[in-house]
């Protein structure tokens, strides 16, 4: 599975009104495109095709609501909300799995005041590496990103906490307030770029051609390709400016943040 990173209300992507990026290039090159997500995309831990957006938009503002009470109630204070509706624009880009490693590996590296290493194997296993693990259990320094956060709601303080998705799963959730500074800090400790600077890597930085467009539409990764491995730096840049992209569409249009894959 890959993985794309989303940035838009929770109504539209339930109501699967959202293309990825290999989607919006299929279809600009005139290639056909079915999207598989293994077990379904759930919505209100009922069946979305058979529920109208609105309704969907229903479930996902009783669900929004829920959690912003909660959030409100622990905290003692109020708690900003977020509109939701199937027609807010979104973003969405395809960092994939070794890029979003990548990204962990150069943080955990500067974290602890380790050399990164110069280049990663395809297919990296980064949930295994030590360093990796070792800031995932970090109760000094607890970032989202390496503790299994899929979700970044938009909300100004930095909160993790664990909360039963719309489908029903039980998943760790954070706020984009918290992103924001990990991704602050991370910049500081690395790179020290600027914001022009940043917004490059996602044109600059990256894969190399490594497969070809299937008949689906969808690129594959050839497993015999020339390229058994990748420059590490280069695949942290290009994700850390994927999800800074998010962040700054999140922060304008005050919408969730969400991984699919």
């Amino acid at each position: 599975m890959g993985l794309d990173i989303y940035a838009g209300t929770l109504t539209r992507y339930y109501a699967q009104n959202w293309k990825t990026v290999t989607q919006q290039w299929a279809e600009e090159n005139g290639y056909s495109f079915n999207r598989i997500t293994p077990g379904g995309d759930g919505g209100c831990e009922g069946d979305e095709e058979a529920m109208s957006p609105a309704e969907i938009q229903e479930c996902m503002e009783r669900w929004r609501d829920n959690i912003v009470g909660d959030i409100s109630r622990i905290r003692q204070g109020s708690c900003a909300s977020w509109q939701e509706d199937n027609e807010k624009p979104y973003f969405t880009q395809k960092p994939d799995w070794d890029a979003f490693g990548a990204m962990l590996l150069v943080a955990a590296c500067s974290v602890y005041g380790e050399p990164v290493p110069a280049v990663i194997p395809k297919n990296f296993r980064f949930t295994e590496h030590p360093l990796i693990v070792r800031l995932a259990q970090d109760e000094e320094r607890v970032w989202s990103l390496v503790r299994d956060t899929d979700w970044w709601l938009p909300l100004e303080d930095s909160i993790m906490f664990g909360a039963t998705l719309p489908n029903g799963s039980e998943e760790t959730v954070a706020t984009t307030g918290g992103l924001r500074r990990e991704l602050e800090a991370l910049n500081d400790l690395a790179w020290q770029a600027d914001e022009k600077e940043i917004l490059d890597w996602s044109r600059k930085e990256g894969y190399p051609v490594d497969g070809e467009i299937g008949s689906d539409g969808g690129f594959v990764i050839s497993d015999d390709s020339e390229h058994t491995e990748y420059d590490t730096q280069s695949l942290a840049k290009f994700s850390f400016s994927v999800f800074y992209q998010a962040l700054l569409f999140s922060e304008k249009n005050r919408v969730p943040i969400l991984l699919d894959y």
